[in-house]
């Protein structure tokens, strides 16, 4: 008891110590906190909303075939006959059953842009009579009852500034003219969040959503009075032809929330989950250095405990009580400030055009429990190696001055860390350049991360020296001495900061590889002149009219026009992408390296494949390859053709009638334009923009302007990833202005008497500045070479690991900017401890002890 009043005692006398500890921990466990109960919320909000759209559908009726390509969230399913509604309301239990016909359909706005299509689907189906089975209600005028009406989700129409009344595109992808008669509302909410949903009446779906009349996406249905769901999927089972299935309402709509809560929703709490460790992880170094501080300047205090007779493990728990206080009012603070931040997003989001479903927030005990612990965890582990070093205290120390931890530059550490980079580099290298593995290369980077931590004390000496050499004048010198005293604190001081610049030069490096390699694809593959094309982040949109290509192709300024469409496909059993195109023009307008065999002749049997599935499955010219559609049908193809260059082209190519027979909606998503020679290129794209407004009035580009387009999404990427690392990068600057503070405290005496011969507060409050600004420059020249190392290893072990070519960029725009932004923020770290200092009275401080 003892012990720990003195522990508390001492935190109350020395509170302004823990102040940069307090808000490290803070900050750490709200951002956790704040992502764990959004994730909470949203997941019961989204289960909320599914169940309310589906709860009058007893069972859904749909086709067993179904093929998923790689990354996609949800696979293509073949259709249903229609008709097949009409003899399931026949069978006894069934009280309604309702063909529903579902599609792409993108709207377009008031102001002639298309609604959404930047990552959520743009939904168009037929409205459903039966209020009960239609997930959507009416909330403002009424259904569609003649061709070319149409109901809107509402929020959707707010999205596109429509209303009642409202005559606009919707593309399917051929461009629909469409007057809005209804607003609608999915279960309750005014959309499923961004995704859109226009409703047709029946005969216009099926004219403009599925490859021809009487075909449906599902059939659904509600059972009578006393029939359960389950009761009725086995009613259902003795009347459904073969290939077709039944399952309940219920499974349906746990699929539907596997796929926003498997999927959506654990990549993008997983996504804040890193970020929120590596805010902890910056919060480590940060808490560790202000114990290293507190423990080293309390050494005479720990020494006169230790000579009136309190034990090694008496001191170490005063010191750990005091981690213990620290980490329990930080942490309870973070858990209210997480549900703050948590609250805070569900409001945010909507105004920002996130319309996440709407509900209360969700607080769990996990959601509590494992923040607060992590947050203890944290600060007590931080706090050990301190407490430790305290307990070993000397009696005989008592006698001596207050002691400063100078260690850290030992033959010992410099040959260890030395080892463990050699270990790392060469892991990375073998991960990158012998062996092409993401393990290998990514056991390199983490072992290079260590080495930089441990190496760091002895490359501050060195650092520091040459950051500061530059540097003139006396108080110039005096930062660079101070920050030379303590190789292990500068380091320590220094490695938090490090660790946040170099996750974002990391993001940065990569981020601008992408987009070279987005480039180099674009400029290697794409021969025309323009490009018109669909949506390119995202998988929403609907894509561009099949009938685009043949219209642009018939201009006099226009050589060829080679439009891309998709299809699916299961090779082998796994499902593959389909380029549905005109092989011959293809290879006009895109180059493919080199083809062994022949595009043109590939008819209604033929397939061309890329070399890399051509080595996968054993395929050349004159071999056979067996297809298996999304109908339930399987075709034989003989390939006639294998090409080099797979980048836009994708990796099989078939014509139009050979995919004809197995289509479900018909769509490009890219048409490739070359000119006729003399044509200049603001006339060829004059033509080809008049023409395409007739079609939806899609984009077209230059090969530069599509190429940037492509790599939109990385620059969005980017943006949110610079906002979540500004939490990594303040923690670390609180760890800096916390140390400078103490260093004050510290040096207070010292500084009375620089005063005392002559030192002005303008040159005692720069010399404070150029310290922090030279660790801050220590930090950021660290975290740049991890950084573009780290940035290195991922985008060459990508490129050895996968199908696809990377290419390497350094952004030296961006990572200036970095610099300059870290050298900033040294700056403004260091405007507290600089005023403090300055504000010393000059006979107290000479006067201090």
């Amino acid at each position: 008891m003892t012990t720990l009043r003195l522990s508390l005692a001492s935190l109350r006398a020395h509170r302004r110590r823990f102040l940069g500890t307090f808000a490290a921990v803070l900050l750490g466990v709200a951002f956790l906190t704040g992502t764990l109960v959004m994730g909470d919320t949203l997941r019961a909000s989204f289960g909320t909303l599914f169940g309310n759209a589906n709860s009058g559908t007893d069972a859904v009726v749909r086709s067993t075939s179904v093929v998923t390509v790689a990354g996609e969230a949800q696979g293509t399913r073949s259709p249903v006959d229609a008709a097949l509604a009409e003899r399931l309301a026949e069978v006894p239990g069934v009280a309604a059953a309702v063909p529903r016909i579902e599609g792409a359909g993108q709207l377009v706005g008031a102001d002639g842009k298309p609604v959404g299509g930047q990552g959520p689907p743009t939904l168009a189906g037929n409205w459903i009579q039966d209020p009960e089975l239609n997930p959507y209600a009416l909330a403002e005028g009424r259904a569609p009852q003649k061709s070319g009406e149409a109901v809107v989700n509402r929020g959707a129409a707010k999205t596109g500034g429509l209303t009642l009344g409202s005559t606009t595109v919707l593309r399917t992808p051929d461009p629909v003219r469409v007057t809005v008669v209804g607003l609608a509302t999915f279960g309750g909410a005014d959309g499923m969040g961004q995704v859109t949903y226009t409703g047709l009446t029946r005969a216009d779906a099926e004219k403009y959503l599925t490859p021809k009349a009487g075909q449906a996406s599902a059939v659904l249905v509600r059972a009578g009075p006393g029939t359960s769901p389950e009761e009725l999927v086995a009613a259902l089972g003795a009347a459904l032809p073969e290939g077709v299935e039944a399952i309940t309402g219920q499974q349906a709509t746990d699929e539907s929330n596997e796929m926003i809560s498997g999927r959506f929703l654990t990549l993008f709490t997983t996504f804040l989950l890193v970020f929120s460790g590596v805010a902890l992880l910056v919060s480590v170094f940060s808490i560790h250095n202000t114990f290293a501080i507190v423990v080293a300047q309390r050494t005479r205090e720990n020494a006169l405990l230790r000579a009136l007779g309190s034990a090694r493990r008496q001191v170490v728990t005063m010191t750990l009580s005091e981690a213990v206080a620290v980490a329990v009012l930080a942490s309870a603070a973070g858990l209210l400030g997480g549900i703050g931040i948590a609250a805070g997003l569900q409001a945010l989001f909507p105004a920002v055009g996130f319309a996440f479903p709407e509900g209360d927030l969700v607080i769990s005990w996990v959601s509590l429990a494992l923040p607060f612990a992590v947050g203890l965890a944290v600060c007590v582990g931080s706090a050990l190696l301190p407490a430790v070093r305290a307990g070993r205290t000397a009696p005989l120390a008592a006698l001596r001055e207050t002691a400063v931890d100078d260690s850290g530059t030992s033959r010992t550490r410099s040959a260890a860390g030395a080892g463990l980079l050699a270990l790392a580099v060469g892991l990375a290298l073998v991960g990158v350049l012998a062996t092409p593995s993401l393990w290998l290369a990514g056991t390199g980077a983490v072992l290079a991360l260590a080495a930089f931590v441990v190496l760091g004390p002895v490359a501050s000496s060195y650092a520091i020296r040459i950051l500061g050499g530059p540097l003139r004048g006396t108080h110039r010198d005096l930062a660079r001495r101070n920050a030379l005293r303590s190789p292990r604190r500068t380091a320590a001081t220094a490695t938090a900061l490090m660790i946040g610049v170099a996750v974002v030069a990391l993001f940065t490096v990569f981020g601008a590889s992408l987009k070279a390699t987005m480039d180099d694809t674009v400029s290697r593959s794409f021969a025309g002149d323009v490009a018109v094309s669909a949506p390119s982040f995202g998988a929403g949109g609907s894509g561009l009219s099949p009938r685009l290509a043949p219209a642009v192709a018939a201009l006099p300024e226009v050589e060829t026009a080679v439009g891309l469409g998709e299809g699916v496909a299961e090779v082998d059993g796994r499902g593959r992408a389909l380029t549905v195109t005109d092989p011959a023009a293809l290879a006009r307008t895109f180059d493919l390296g080199t083809v062994r065999g022949s595009l043109a002749g590939l008819g209604t049997d033929g397939i061309a494949v890329a070399d890399d599935e051509a080595e996968r499955y054993g395929l050349a010219p004159g071999r056979t390859a067996e297809l298996a559609f999304t109908d339930g049908t399987r075709h034989t193809f003989t390939v006639r053709a294998v090409y080099e260059r797979a980048d836009l082209a994708g990796d099989y190519v078939l014509t139009r009638e050979a995919w004809a027979p197995h289509r479900t909606q018909d769509a490009d998503r890219l048409v490739a334009v070359s000119f006729a020679d003399g044509v200049p290129a603001d006339a060829g794209r004059a033509a080809v923009e008049d023409v395409a407004a007739r079609y939806g009035n899609p984009e077209v580009q230059t090969r530069d302007e599509y190429a940037a387009s492509s790599a939109a999404g990385i620059d969005m990427m980017l943006t949110l990833v610079y906002a979540l690392l500004a939490l990594a990068v303040l923690i670390a600057l609180l760890g800096i202005a916390n140390t400078l503070t103490l260093a004050v405290h510290e040096r207070t005496r010292e500084l009375g008497l620089l005063r005392a011969v002559g030192q002005t507060r303008s040159q005692l409050r720069a010399m404070v500045r150029w310290e922090s600004v030279l660790v801050a420059a220590f930090g950021t020249a660290g975290g740049l070479l991890l950084g573009g190392f780290l940035g290195w290893v991922l985008v060459r072990a990508s490129d050895g690991a996968s199908d696809s070519a990377f290419s390497f960029a350094l952004p030296p725009v961006q990572l200036v900017t970095v610099a300059l932004v870290g050298l900033a923020a040294g700056a403004v770290a260091a405007w507290r401890p600089a005023r403090r200092a300055a504000r010393l009275d000059v006979l107290r401080a000479i006067a201090t002890e």
